[in-house]
C-alpha cells in the first residue's frame, strides 16, 4: 500500500474559558515528509460531497448519508495520493482537524494489528465533518466508523462546537479513547500519544466498549494504581524525547512561564492551564515557533549541537496552518472562523475567513504544482525560503509585517462583525466579500514583505565588488 504520510504535525486546543474572546479553539500544523506540498482553501458543498466514498490509499469504500452540510476543507493541489482535506467547519458551526500522527507500541498492536484496508487520515474529514451538529456527536460517528472499517495508522484527531473541545486518539486497529478538553484548560499534542490519566466512568470521556476489557485481557497497563493511556498505549522512546516532547514542553512554557520540566520529560502533562487568557496570535506564535530565547533555536546562538538537537515546531515542512475558532460573542452566521496561513510558519500570518461562505478567494483557493506569486501557497514558501537565508537580518521586517497585518485583519473582522445584519444582507455573499478583503489584503502585505526582503538583501549579496566604475 503506497502511503503518502502528513505525519509531523503539532496541535493545540483552547477551551472556552482559556481564550481571551470566550471562543473555542482547536488549530495544527499540518506537516508533511517533504518541504513543498501546495495546498488549497475550499469549501465543500452538499453537492459536491461523495455520497460512495472510495479512499485512494487504501481503497476502502464507504456509503455515505445523503444529507452532508457544507464545510471549508484544506485539500492536496495535487490529488495522487487522495484529497487529505486536513480541517475545516461545517455550515453547523462545528470544527475538525485530522490528524496528528501519534504513536503506538507492540502490545497494542499485537493485540489489535492495524487494518491495511481500513480508513485513515485521507479520508477522515470527508467521512466525518458533514454528517455532524457538535463535537460529542463528532466523536461518536468516527469511534463508530473505526470499530466498523479499522484504521492502518494511529491518530490523534480535534472535534469542536461553541461549548467544547474533545480530543480523539486511535488506539490499535479498531479501539479508541477520547476526552473532553476542560472549558479553563488548554493542550499542546505533538505526534505521540498524548492522553494520560483517564477515567472510563466520567462524563467528558468516551472510547470503544471493549477498550477497558482489552486492557486487562491483555495485560497492557504498566501502572499500578491509575490508568494512564499514555503509557498503557503509547510510546516512551528515545525519539519522543528529541522530536515530541521538546515542542509539548516549548508551549507550555510559553504559556505556563514558571514551568520547570526538562524539555526531554516522557510525562509532560497532557491538561494543563495558562496563566493568562489564550490569543490567536498566542496560538500561532507557538506553532511558528524555534525554540526562540532558548540555546535549542535553531536560529539562535547555541551549538550546532544544541541548535540541532530537537525538531522544532515551526519547520520547513508545514504546509498549512489552520486555527478554527468558533466564537460566542457574535451572531450564529459570523461564529465559524478558519484561520488559515500557507508554507513554514516563520514568515507567514493566518488569516480570518469567515467559515460559512459558498466559495473563497481565489488567491488562497487555485494552487496547484505550477509555481505562481499570485497564489498564496506558492508566495508563504517563498517568502519563508528567502527569510530562512539570514533569519537575523529579515526578522525585523517580517515582525514589522506581521503587526500590520493582523492589525489589518482584525479591523476588517470587526468592521464585518459590527457591519452584520441577516435582515438586511445576503450572508453568503456578504461574508464572502469580507474574505475576499481579507485575501487581498494578506497578498498585497505579504507580496510588500517579499519585495522589501529582496530589496534589502540584495546589497548582502557575496557576488559584489567595493569599486564601482
Amino acid at each position: 500500500m503506497t502511503k503518502k504520510i502528513h505525519g509531523s504535525c503539532t496541535t493545540i486546543l483552547v477551551g472556552k474559558k482559556a481564550s481571551i474572546d470566550g471562543s473555542t479553539i482547536i488549530s495544527r500544523n499540518d506537516d508533511g515528509h517533504e518541504a513543498l506540498d501546495p495546498q488549497r482553501f475550499v469549501v465543500v458543498t452538499p453537492e459536491t460531497q461523495p455520497r460512495n466514498y472510495e479512499s485512494v490509499i487504501s481503497k476502502v469504500n464507504v456509503k455515505l448519508p445523503d444529507n452532508p452540510l457544507s464545510y471549508t476543507s484544506i485539500p492536496n493541489a495535487i490529488l495522487t495520493n487522495g484529497t487529505w482535506p486536513t480541517a475545516g467547519i461545517n455550515s453547523e458551526n462545528v470544527a475538525m482537524s485530522a490528524t496528528e500522527t501519534i504513536t503506538t507500541n507492540p502490545r497494542v498492536l499485537g493485540a489489535d494489528p492495524f487494518v491495511a484496508g481500513g480508513i485513515g487520515e485521507e479520508d477522515l474529514v470527508t467521512l466525518v465533518l458533514p454528517y455532524i451538529h457538535s463535537a460529542r456527536e463528532g466523536v461518536k460517528r468516527l469511534g463508530e466508523l473505526l470499530e466498523e472499517y479499522g484504521t492502518y495508522e494511529p491518530n490523534g484527531i480535534a472535534f469542536s462546537d461553541k461549548d467544547e473541545v474533545w480530543w480523539l486518539e486511535t488506539i490499535g486497529g479498531h479501539h479508541w479513547a477520547a476526552k473532553k478538553i476542560p472549558d479553563d484548560a488548554y493542550v499542546v499534542a505533538p505526534n505521540r500519544m498524548n492522553i494520560d490519566e483517564f477515567d472510563f466512568d466520567s462524563e467528558e470521556t468516551m472510547a470503544s466498549v471493549d477498550l477497558k476489557e482489552m486492557i486487562n485481557k491483555y495485560h497492557l497497563n504498566p501502572d499500578f494504581d491509575k490508568i494512564n493511556l499514555r503509557h498503557i498505549f503509547g510510546s516512551s522512546s528515545i525519539k519522543d524525547t528529541v522530536y515530541n516532547n521538546p515542542r509539548t514542553w516549548y508551549g507550555q512554557k510559553f504559556f505556563n512561564p514558571d514551568n520547570t520540566n526538562d524539555p526531554m520529560d516522557q510525562d509532560q502533562p497532557f491538561i494543563c492551564h495558562a496563566n493568562r487568557k489564550i490569543s490567536i496570535e498566542d496560538v500561532k506564535y507557538v506553532l511558528s515557533s524555534h525554540f526562540e530565547n532558548t540555546k535549542y533555536d535553531v536560529y539562535g546562538s547555541g551549538t550546532d549541537e544544541e541548535k540541532t538537537l530537537f525538531r522544532p515546531i515551526g519547520i520547513n515542512r508545514n504546509h498549512n496552518v489552520h486555527i478554527l475558532q468558533i466564537r460566542n460573542d457574535v451572531p450564529a452566521e459570523l461564529a465559524g472562523v478558519h484561520w488559515l496561513a500557507f508554507g513554514a510558519n516563520t514568515f507567514n500570518t493566518v488569516v480570518p475567513f469567515y467559515a460559512k461562505v459558498n466559495d473563497t478567494p481565489a488567491s488562497f483557493k487555485d494552487a496547484d504544482g505550477t509555481f505562481n506569486l499570485n497564489n498564496m501557497y506558492w508566495l508563504s514558501c517563498t517568502t519563508a525560503l528567502l527569510g530562512d537565508t539570514d533569519y537575523d537580518f529579515y526578522v525585523d521586517m517580517r515582525n514589522s509585517y506581521e503587526l500590520e497585518a493582523m492589525s489589518n485583519y482584525h479591523r476588517i473582522q470587526n468592521d464585518t462583525d459590527k457591519n452584520f445584519n441577516d435582515k438586511e444582507h445576503d450572508i453568503d455573499k456578504y461574508l464572502e466579500e469580507a474574505n475576499q478583503k481579507l485575501a487581498d489584503e494578506a497578498l498585497k502585505l505579504q507580496t510588500k514583505l517579499l519585495g522589501d526582503m529582496v530589496i534589502a538583501g540584495s546589497e548582502k549579496m557575496k557576488l559584489r565588488y567595493n569599486l564601482n566604475d
